[in-house]
């Protein structure tokens, strides 16, 4: 049995917590993600996939769902610390072809310059 998407949502979410493992749930509690068994996978939008928006993505997701994820995470105990973690999308021109989602994480970049 093939699992290939037909629907994909972008999410974000911050937790800032002293323990890494706690921030990571808070972060995925405020993505609306957190009740979710995550799965991290690789960088393939798949062909005929769908681009939906957060809010109709999170009504699919139901409490000890499976989420296959893309995740892009960062952290540090230095206050004051300028870090960031995002995702790139490249969607190709024919849709019946896939596509990419490339996960970026950095120290010292903005919000803006780190996508």
């Amino acid at each position: 049995m093939a699992f290939v998407a037909k629907r994909i949502f972008l999410t974000k979410g911050v937790g800032k917590h002293r323990e890494r493992l706690s921030s990571f749930e808070l972060a995925l509690r405020n993505a609306g993600i957190a009740a979710c068994n995550i799965v991290r996978v690789s960088s393939i939008f798949p062909p005929n996939c769908r681009l939906i928006s957060r809010s109709e993505g999170l009504k699919h997701i139901r409490p000890g769902q499976v989420a296959f994820t893309v995740i892009s995470e960062n952290s540090t105990r230095e206050p004051h610390r300028l870090i960031a973690a995002s995702i790139g999308l490249a969607l190709p021109a024919d849709k019946s072809m896939y596509g990419y989602l490339s996960e970026h994480h950095s120290f010292g970049e903005t919000e803006e310059v780190a996508g």
